[in-house]
């Protein structure tokens, strides 16, 4: 185990991790129930490879999806290596209690954000990524909906327990029932992902109808607050952009719901994004 966390704390010093680094893989009470299988794993990981690789070639690139099953690190990572981009995906995150198959997928689209989710951009570091609040945003505006288009995804979430003012703000901005459980759907997997971060930092759990209030005087890159990423989420399954709108990595604007572009919903939350 101890060589594990040597080798993923060397990783990260040339990728962009999920959550920042933890010891959560030695703590084997968040493994007793719940998260995915490795056949699941291994589903979600193909069925977004087959998509996007061909948007990654066209991108000048290579995708390369690292499958780590048995590396139980709970995170995921992006790197890239000249023309090979990386993403890595580790056992201990499909295995967290609270990680679902949604929520998975979600976390593969924050790692592909990394490569393609356009502007902001880190300002330090490894300026070729895009940054953390980008990343998730662009994970629910564009790759969720990209991978989801053609899924039943009513079915999807009959079965879901499903917040109560997720399900009314999705019916309220959405016209027809397919795009409303498309946006069940999407926040839906953000609240899986957020209930790690609240293991993370041992707080309670972040909640749809109260958004975090703090203001940045300018785009923070690193890792929001759970609260934060949680509305980062909402907004992205509000924002009636087309997934096949691409983003920009010149512009914050293009192919996002923006106030330049006259949009009031599906905003990126203050608690992160500073507009131009």
């Amino acid at each position: 185990m101890q060589l594990i966390i040597i080798l993923f704390f060397s990783q990260i010093a040339f990728s962009e991790s999920f959550i920042p680094k933890n010891t959560l893989h030695l703590d084997k009470e968040n493994f007793a129930q719940g998260g995915i299988t490795e056949v699941q794993f291994n589903q979600v990981i193909d069925k977004v490879e087959k998509i996007y690789s061909s948007v990654v070639t066209d991108a000048g690139a290579n995708l390369i999806m690292n499958r780590k099953w048995k590396d139980n690190t709970v995170n995921a990572s992006a790197e890239q290596k000249g023309k090979d981009w990386h993403v890595n995906m580790f056992g201990g995150l499909a295995k967290f209690r609270t990680i679902t198959i949604d929520g998975f997928t979600l976390v593969l689209c924050h790692e592909l954000g990394h490569h393609l989710g356009g502007s902001p951009k880190y300002k330090e570091r490894l300026t070729w990524a895009t940054n953390e609040g980008q990343a998730d945003y662009w994970g629910t505006i564009k790759c969720l909906r990209r991978v989801w288009e053609l899924e039943d995804n009513q079915e999807a979430i009959r079965t879901l327990k499903i917040s109560k003012f997720l399900e009314s703000r999705c019916i309220q901005e959405w016209k027809t029932t397919p795009e409303q459980a498309l946006c069940i759907r999407t926040g839906q997997a953000g609240n899986s992902v957020a209930g790690l971060f609240s293991a993370l930092g041992r707080t309670p759990p972040p909640w749809f109808e109260r958004p975090d209030q703090n203001e940045v005087e300018e785009t923070f890159d690193l890792h929001p607050r759970a609260q934060c990423r949680l509305d980062t989420y909402f907004q992205g399954a509000l924002c009636e952009r087309s997934f096949k709108e691409d983003v920009s990595f010149e512009s914050e604007v293009i192919g996002t719901c923006h106030r330049l572009n006259g949009e009031t919903k599906g905003l990126r939350p203050a608690c992160w994004f500073k507009s131009n």
